[in-house]
């Protein structure tokens, strides 16, 4: 029988086929099912998609369209964002180029002696490089030519980093749609927080003008004997109060327009806004749609999608590693020992053509613990996937019931400011006809600003919940 000789290449080959066989790159987690509904029972059949309602439609202030262009053209976080799309679309272009033979320029030159007891050397000394001109004993050595390398991408690990390096690209696009789209949502909620400012401001402004006009009645009660002194420190000490509470007011201004200023990327100036506006209906009516449509409408899910499939073609290309690469190597040119004979003669030109097939064989540890870390990130990316869903959903579902709430906390609010605004009219009767003490009368005051203050809060969360539900069902990145 005739034995048969195994190559050591052909088995180191055969076992890396074999191990790179054995490396699971079909990863899954477990996935929870998308509901149906967000079990509201609101009618969302003739209400506006929110994918298809641009934010300059959605918002109807023309004051607050300014400042959300002037913060998209100028707002820091978004111009960052906007670089990391460039970093991607470079990686793009990195990766196209690897697919490709690598190109050089080579000018190169040289001195060498080979010693005389070698073979090199003995040769040269008996050699006729030119005609009656034996080898020089120190010989020159010019190149001018083109140098070229090439990974045959055999295994398709090139294809994967590219197709790996478009996903990511695709990822950080999503991801400054996600910018936007919270850029747009903080820009109008700060708005909204100054127009509240304002109107509490006015409605404090006016309770200190009527509680001086009732400090001066109060003090002449006290000079023709129908109050006493305590009852103007009462009205004194409240007015006092107030006054601080403008001056708060005042600095909430001042923050939440320096807060809003940041995001348009300037420094600290005066907000244009109309306060008037503040009770008028702003937002467009929206339908919340289905749950399904979050894939499509969020930027965020979108660009958790892109990262798997970035984290997939990483990962095919780490199981790749394991096999033998293939290269190519190239070399065309003029090559002389002497300046005047590199290009005047077709002998000088030289080349050289080889191929080599490189396969990793001690160091497969280190290529073990990236397939190992690339498996970790594309199940890390995977369970960020369901992760950003879930955050959706939820934001969706916390929205819908703020807004059935706030209306109902509106309603009730308005309600109870008429009420008091009645009962501070009645306290002052009652107390020019003796009915009512100025106890009565500060304590009607100050339950009235209270609920005038409370009313404008409500408003002011109804208009910032319907802007957090337009975000969180996707919308304002359009």
């Amino acid at each position: 029988m005739k034995r048969i000789n195994h190559s050591p290449l052909a088995v180191s080959l055969l076992a890396l086929a074999i191990q790179g066989c054995g490396l699971n790159t079909d990863l899954s987690i477990k996935e929870q099912p998308i509901p149906a509904s967000y079990q509201t029972k609101q009618d969302a059949s003739n209400a506006a998609n929110v994918a298809d309602i641009n934010w300059r439609e959605y918002f109807t202030d023309n004051l607050l369209l300014k400042l959300i262009d002037t913060a998209i053209a100028n707002n820091l976080d978004l111009q960052m964002a906007l670089q990391r799309i460039n970093v991607a679309r470079s990686s793009i272009k990195l990766a196209n180029g690897a697919l490709l033979p690598k190109v050089d320029v080579a000018i190169g030159g040289g001195m060498r002696k080979f010693g005389l007891y070698t073979m090199d050397g003995a040769g040269n000394a008996s050699t006729f490089i030119t005609p009656g001109q034996v080898v020089p004993e120190n010989l020159p050595d010019i190149f001018v030519g083109l140098q070229s390398s090439w990974e045959v991408d055999i295994w398709g690990k090139l294809h994967d980093q590219r197709r790996s390096a478009v996903s990511s690209y695709l990822a950080s696009v999503e991801g400054t749609n996600f910018v936007i789209s919270n850029l747009v949502a903080d820009v109008a909620i700060h708005y909204n927080d100054l127009l509240a400012l304002d109107n509490e401001l006015d409605i404090l402004r006016q309770t200190i003008q009527t509680q001086e006009e009732a400090l001066e009645v109060i003090k002449l009660q006290k000079d023709a004997g129908r109050a006493n002194e305590l009852a103007v420190k009462q009205f004194y000490a409240q007015h006092l109060n107030m006054q601080a509470l403008e001056k708060n007011i005042l600095q909430q201004i001042t923050e939440t327009e320096n807060r809003l200023n940041f995001l348009l990327g300037r420094f600290p100036q005066p907000i244009e806004r109309s306060k008037e506006d503040f009770f008028k209906p702003a937002l467009r009516s929206i339908s919340e749609g289905i749950p399904s449509q979050l894939l499509e409408n969020r930027p965020d899910i979108r660009a958790a999608e892109f990262e798997i499939e970035a984290t997939k073609f990483d990962l095919k290309a780490a199981k790749a590693a394991f096999y033998p690469n293939f290269n190519m190597t190239a070399t065309f040119g003029f090559q002389a020992f002497n300046p005047e004979f590199l290009f005047s003669s077709p002998a000088s030109i030289a080349y050289s053509v080889m191929g080599s097939l490189i396969a990793p064989l001690i160091n497969m540890k280190a290529l073990e613990a990236k397939f190992n870390t690339a498996q970790a990130n594309q199940l890390s990316a995977m369970y960020n996937y369901q992760k950003t869903i879930l955050n959706a959903y939820v934001e969706v579902a916390n929205q819908l019931a703020n807004i059935k709430n706030l209306g109902q906390i509106n309603a009730l609010k308005n309600e109870q400011s008429k009420a008091l605004k009645q009962s501070v009219d009645i306290s002052k009767d009652l107390y020019r006809s003796a009915k009512a003490t100025y106890l009565e009368i500060l304590i009607t005051q100050q339950n009235a600003l209270q609920s005038n203050i409370e009313l404008i809060n409500a408003t002011r969360d109804q208009r910032i919940a319907k802007i957090n539900l337009y975000k969180a069902l996707g919308g304002g990145w359009k």
